[in-house]
C-alpha cells in the first residue's frame, strides 16, 4: 500500500493549543489522575537491571498507594526479555501485565531472526505485550515492504500477545513520515502504535501524539478497528497527562479512555500523579520522598 497522508503541521498546531488551553474542573482532575495511574506501564530498561531491581519495581507497582487504598494499579511492567520471568513471577495475584521490549530495542539494528527469536523467548517467559521498535533505516530509505513484512512477522511470532511497535518519531523528521509509519504500522498488525523508546532525546511530543490519534481514528472509520496508542518519553507531570487524555477524549472518543487502548510509557510520572492525587484528596502536596522512587 502507498501512503501518501499529508499533514497540515500548522493546523495540528493550533489544534494542540486549543485543547492543551482547556481548563479542567476539579472533580474531572481527580477522575483524571486516578484513569492515568490505571495506564501506567512502569518501566526499566538498563543495562544495569538486575533480577533485585525488577522484583523491586514490581513491588512498587503492587503496593504503590498501600496507604490510600482505593486507587486503581499500573497497567504493566516493561523489561528485557530476560526479565520476564521475574517480573511474572513477582507480579502474580495483581492484575498488572508483563511486557517487554524485542526486536533489537532500541535500535533495532539486528537481523530479522534474532528479532523474531527474541521476541518468541519472550513470550515463551511469560511476556502478555511486545513493544517492538520498527526498522528507521528502512522506513527512511522507501523500503515500507520491508518494515511492513517485518511487523507482521513479529506480530506471528507474538502469538497471543499483544503487540506495540515503537516508531521512535524522533528519527522520522516529518509529520508526513509519523503518520505514515502509523497507518504502516497499524495495517501490518499493531495492536498498539507508540512513539518512542525513551532513548533518544526527542520522545514523544503533543502534535506528534496528536498525528497518531488521528492516524487511529482514521484507521478505526476505514476498518473498524481499535488500534491502542501509547505516548512515551519526557511525560513526568500530571498536567501534561492531563491534556493528553482530553486529546484522547476529543480525537478518538471516551472508548479510548481504557488501558486496553491507551497508555503512558513514562515511570516518573507514577509518583506525580500519587502526589496530585493527595493534593486534590488532602489540600496539601506530601514531600517528594513521599512515596518510593523505584
Amino acid at each position: 500500500m502507498i501512503y501518501n497522508t499529508t499533514i497540515d503541521q500548522v493546523g495540528c498546531s493550533e489544534r494542540v493549543k486549543r485543547i492543551f488551553s482547556r481548563s479542567i474542573k476539579k472533580e474531572s482532575k481527580m477522575w483524571a489522575l486516578k484513569k492515568i495511574l490505571s495506564m501506567l506501564d512502569l518501566t526499566t530498561l538498563e543495562g544495569s537491571d538486575s533480577p533485585g531491581k525488577v522484583k523491586q519495581l514490581c513491588y512498587k507497582a503492587a503496593h504503590l498507594h498501600d496507604k490510600h487504598p482505593g486507587l486503581p494499579r499500573v497497567a504493566a511492567i516493561c523489561v528485557y526479555p530476560n526479565m520476564v520471568s521475574i517480573a511474572q513471577e513477582s507480579l502474580k495475584g495483581t492484575n498488572i501485565k508483563t511486557a517487554s521490549v524485542a526486536t533489537g530495542f532500541p535500535s533495532g539494528m539486528t537481523n530479522l531472526r534474532a528479532k523474531l527469536d527474541e521476541v518468541k523467548y519472550a513470550v515463551n517467559e511469560g511476556a502478555e505485550e511486545v513493544d517492538m521498535v520498527i526498522s528507521r533505516g528502512h522506513f527512511l530509505s522507501g523500503e515500507l515492504n520491508y518494515v511492513s513484512d517485518e511487523i507482521a512477522k513479529v506480530k506471528e511470532a507474538c502469538g497471543n500477545a499483544k503487540l506495540k511497535v515503537i516508531l521512535e518519531t524522533g528519527e522520522l523528521c516529518t509529520l508526513d513520515n509519523v503518520r505514515k509509519a502509523s497507518d504502516l504500522a497499524m495495517d501490518s498488525g499493531a495492536d498498539f502504535i507508540k512513539t518512542s523508546t525513551g532513548k533518544i532525546t526527542e520522545s514523544a511530543t503533543p502534535i506528534v501524539v496528536l498525528t497518531m490519534l488521528e492516524a487511529i481514528r482514521d484507521n478505526y472509520h476505514l476498518t473498524g478497528k481499535k488500534i491502542g496508542m501509547k505516548p512515551a518519553g519526557g511525560i513526568s507531570k500530571s498536567k501534561l497527562a492531563i491534556q493528553y487524555l482530553v486529546m484522547v477524549r476529543e480525537t478518538l472518543g471516551n472508548d479510548w479512555l481504557t488501558p486496553d487502548l491507551f497508555r503512558f510509557g513514562a515511570s516518573s510520572l507514577a509518583n506525580d500523579v500519587l502526589m496530585q492525587i493527595i493534593k486534590q484528596g488532602q489540600g496539601n502536596y506530601q514531600s517528594s520522598n513521599y512515596f518510593s522512587l523505584d
